[in-house]
């Protein structure tokens, strides 16, 4: 055998899907994610205590998932399940705080001035 023919050999074995063997599982999972998501958004609501509807927080939640709808690997779907997952069960088991929620709901940095005092003014170091 070529080395190069080892080579390509060994990569496919370390390079393996992550938990999904086909994108239909791994699209399975982002799904079953979503509802799971989708079903905690009152009680995240109510224990929160947001001042948010929850039309908007299902909103951001479905923003959530389309910034990440282009993806292709499965291996990448899979890391990003689990990062979710983790996330669902830190605001499920409220270990988060009300204002790492909040900061989904933050509009977009502004450009910050150089002047010390504007700067100061805002709250920003």
């Amino acid at each position: 055998m070529s080395s190069s023919a080892i080579s390509s050999r060994i990569a496919q074995q370390v390079v393996r899907p992550v938990i999904s063997t086909t994108s239909v599982d791994a699209r399975r999972r982002v799904l079953k994610l979503y509802k799971a998501w989708y079903r905690q958004i009152p009680f995240v609501r109510l224990e929160y205590d947001l001042n948010i509807s929850q039309k908007r927080l299902e909103e951001k939640m479905r923003e959530q998932f389309e910034k990440n709808r282009h993806l292709t690997d499965i291996r990448v779907i899979d890391l990003l399940v689990v990062k979710g997952q983790q996330e669902l069960v830190e605001t499920a088991k409220i270990w988060k705080q009300k204002n790492h929620i909040m900061n989904y709901f933050k509009e977009t940095e502004t450009k910050k001035s150089e002047d010390f005092l504007t700067n100061f003014y805002d709250g920003h170091h």
